[in-house]
């Protein structure tokens, strides 16, 4: 990839139903550890280490020159589904890429 370049990772939201599942689909998607948390501050360390491969918090890298495109398929069934777990996901992506800069 060039400079600048994005990776993508796409997750359907139809299979989110609730905390569960949100964290097994964002787990299973990224390749997250056994040691995983399940929670949002796991969530959000996990996807701030994505530009260290040695830290083993996902089977998804991205350099440091490049960004994360993380597209949600069915996003609003999810949100109408569970509107504090769609919340919950947009500021902790946001504090993600808060994080990252």
């Amino acid at each position: 990839m060039s400079s600048g370049s994005a990776v993508t990772v796409t997750v359907d939201a139809d299979d989110i139903t609730d905390a569960d599942s949100f964290h097994a689909v964002f787990a299973s998607a990224f390749g997250f550890p056994d040691f995983y948390g399940r929670n949002m501050n796991a969530w959000i360390d996990c996807l701030t280490s994505l530009d260290d491969p040695d830290a083993g918090m996902s089977a998804v890298h991205v350099r440091r020159d490049e960004s994360l495109i993380l597209a949600v398929e069915h996003a609003q069934g999810f949100k109408q589904r569970c509107p504090r777990l769609f919340a919950a996901m947009v500021e902790c992506a946001a504090f993600v890429n808060w994080r990252r800069i």
